[in-house]
């Protein structure tokens, strides 16, 4: 077993023990009233837990009607759950003397653990981390407001106000308890029970993946959602969340968005280009993830996919009630990638048939042409649309009825729901124009119909889909990832692994330096000649063949264009001489001309297509794979593509696939094609990279890596490797 199998295979079993406790400790125990132990209290009585609730505070000797202990020893039988409710700086050595006692699991409500940034509460955190590594108590929080779990009807949440406690097939697990709280309520109101309702809170002892692996393996769990506001291990979570994804468990997640602290931090160009959300995306979308903005649209996937699924693709067909609404889907597939393609002649002649008319229907089929004229009607163009084999799901214009009476509607819904539990052949889902709240009425009515999805407003409801599509799509075409191969040169590994180690902060390599990795990895480079002399400069210029390229080396200088480092198409040899004369004084004048090793004159290479390729490591997601239009468009377009390394030449192609610059590599508006393999070849070599120096590499800039015309290979024009700090 591998060490992340069995990291998460040690968090199940703290999830476990963290749910289904045989007993529970209150540390702190107090009965004043507001006070969050009161509010503990009040919730492990009113949803009946079953295990023995044991109070403990030195200072009373009752409380709530019951016996109140001291001190651990002082209980009856060993402590198993703690919920732990004093000030933080007591917090540690409370679990300390549990887990000597026999506890197993503790949540921690207390605040106080480094979120402010402060020393004490830093060294806190570092204690509770250290006690949590040595003893194996699974701790949830700290800084959290505890959690509902519904099979042990254990309820340590602080929120006061009643909820639906039992099982169900949605998890919840967030790191802020307000958020799932609220997402809890709107989930209920929707009619969606929730078996648990984890608030993570900092995540010191178990975290988001460990939890996800655990639901993964609960049967009765069908969705988990997740609020994320960082990934501290990410290894543990994808292999998480490729267990979710084995089980056919979707993980949905509202992720906070980009990361300005690991822009700052980047030293190469495409590190400031590169968000968290960006990076989370391209990672998260392979393991079967579904990133989404906001916990609205959280809510309605839930209802889409608990219900019906996602459907196979992006063609969507529809009934609506009037031509107005009909316009709004049409608005909404456009703003969403799906389409509303043209009817089959089959279908299109059925539907004449029923509807008794002469012209073609189209699609969104307009209720105005008679659809509704009767159950049998309704129920038979539902079916032929169902049936067409261009559409992928069926959307259906309609609202769940709040107040009896309306029975025509109720009656249409029970004859879909009928057909869709016994014949249907796509998702079929009933849609909104608005979104809108539910009732008692509304709620028991739906609980009648569980084969249909009820979604809210049609951009909304479209955005959801095209999310739930975008999922499969990324598991249905990711590739095998290709394996690493043979190391190239285990010698000029090592010395880049020692330059690192030995390194205080990040280490950026000169360009001839940052080269040399990148052809040990049969990635190419234009023929250069480092020279410390004008005159050996013109020298290497008459070797390599005019015109040529004139650029200084300095490895404190990053991007040498910033600072006049780089002088193109120089035809002879009193050019070369003037541009070395200029570069030197462009960069004495930045204050840099001490700081400069030489020159690296290089043939000038015409033509082609500027890509920027390279690693990036994401502060939460780790090394990435990046490619994307080069050279000046690479800050203006943000044309940038991500994929988890290793790579596989087919992996490599989709990534080139997802931008822009695709289009231009196949060739754009009369352009001839460029070597897209020279490109795949580069691509997956940078994921070997990223394999053999993951923990050396802080970045790749090879910006640009130039496409040349198909059959000429492609070449890293410049290149900037930097080291991460020992």
């Amino acid at each position: 077993m591998s060490d992340i199998a069995a990291a998460l295979e040690r968090g199940k079993q703290g999830v476990a023990a963290l749910t289904q406790p045989r007993n529970v400790v209150l540390v702190g125990a107090t009965d004043r009233a507001g006070s969050w132990a009161a509010r503990v209290y009040a919730n492990l009585a009113r949803y009946g837990f079953a295990g023995a609730i044991y109070p403990l505070n030195p200072g009373r000797a009752e409380i709530w009607g019951r016996k109140c202990y001291p001190d651990f020893r002082a209980l009856p039988e060993p402590p198993d759950h703690l919920a732990v409710l004093v000030p933080a700086p007591a917090v540690n050595a409370v679990l300390r003397e549990a887990a000597a006692c026999g506890a197993r699991s503790a949540t921690v409500f207390s605040a106080g653990f480094g979120e402010a940034g402060d020393a004490d509460g830093i060294a806190r955190r570092r204690e509770l981390e250290a006690i949590v590594a040595a003893t194996g108590l699974a701790v949830s929080g700290p800084n959290c407001m505890g959690n509902v779990c519904g099979a042990s009807r254990l309820v340590t949440l602080t929120d006061h106000r009643p909820m639906q406690v039992g099982p169900g097939p949605v998890a919840l697990v967030g790191q802020s308890g307000g958020v799932m709280i609220f997402t809890q309520t709107v989930l209920e109101e929707r009619g969606h029970h929730s078996g648990y309702v984890i608030t993570s809170g900092n995540e010191l002892g178990l975290g988001t993946a460990d939890y996800i692996a655990f639901f993964a393996a609960d049967p009765a769990i069908r969705i988990i959602l997740c609020y994320v506001e960082a990934v501290a291990h990410p290894d543990k979570f994808a292999a998480a969340c490729a267990l979710a994804a084995a089980s056919g468990k979707p993980v949905i997640v509202h992720k906070l968005g980009r990361s300005e602290a690991g822009k700052a931090a980047a030293m190469a160009h495409t590190g400031s280009l590169a968000g968290s959300a960006e990076v989370f995306d391209a990672v998260a979308g392979e393991l079967g993830v579904i990133r989404v903005d906001t916990l609205d649209d959280a809510v309605e996937i839930i209802e889409l996919m608990l219900h019906t699924g996602a459907p196979r693709g992006r063609r969507l067909g529809a009934i609506t009630l009037s031509g107005a609404y009909r316009g709004l889907l049409l608005d909404a597939a456009e703003r969403n990638r799906l389409v509303f393609p043209a009817l089959a002649p089959a279908t299109d002649a059925r539907l004449r048939s029923l509807l008794s008319v002469g012209s073609l229907v189209g699609n969104p089929l307009d209720g105005g042409f008679g659809v509704l004229s009767s159950a049998e009607t309704y129920l038979a163009c539902v079916e032929a649309l169902d049936r067409d084999p261009n559409i992928d799901l069926l959307l259906l214009q309609e609202e769940l009825p709040r107040v009896a009476g309306a029975e025509r509607t109720e009656a249409y819904l029970r004859a879909v729901e009928q057909y869709a539990a016994t014949r249907a052949a796509k998702p079929i889902a009933f849609v909104s124009v608005l979104s809108h709240s539910q009732s008692d009425y509304s709620r028991g009515l739906r609980a009648a119909l569980p084969h249909l999805s009820f979604l809210n407003e049609s951009d909304k409801a479209l955005r959801i889909i095209d999310r739930a599509v975008r999922r499969d799509e990324l598991r249905w075409n990711a590739p095998e990832p290709a394996a690493s191969g043979a190391v190239p040169d285990a010698n000029a590994l090592a010395r880049l692994r020692a330059l690192a180690r030995d390194s205080a902060a990040p280490l950026a390599l000169s360009e001839p330096r940052s080269k040399e990795l990148l052809r040990l990895y049969g990635i190419a480079t234009p023929p250069e000649i480092l020279a410390v002399s004008p005159a050996a400069a013109v020298r290497a210029a008459d070797a390599i063949g005019y015109p040529v390229v004139l650029k200084a080396v300095s490895e404190a200088v990053q991007h040498k264009s910033e600072v006049g480092g780089v002088v193109l198409g120089l035809d002879d040899a009193a050019a070369v001489t003037a541009a070395w004369d200029r570069i030197v004084a462009n960069l004495d004048a930045h204050g840099l001309a001490r700081t400069l090793e030489g020159m690296l004159v290089g043939r000038h290479v015409a033509g082609g297509v500027e890509l920027a390729l390279g690693l990036h490591r994401d502060p939460e997601m780790g090394l990435v794979v990046m490619a994307g239009a080069g050279g000046v468009l690479l800050e203006l377009m943000r044309d940038v593509a991500f994929a988890r390394p290793p790579l596989s030449a087919a992996r490599a192609r989709s990534l080139i696939a997802a931008t822009r610059a695709a289009r231009l590599i196949a060739g754009y508006r009369g352009a001839p094609p460029c070597d897209v393999d020279a490109v795949v070849a580069a691509l997956v070599a940078l994921g070997r990279i990223a394999v053999d120096l993951g923990d050396t590499v802080a970045s790749i800039d090879l910006n640009p890596f130039v496409a040349l015309p198909q059959g000429q290979g492609g070449l890293a024009l410049d290149a900037l490797v930097v080291l991460q700090a020992g």
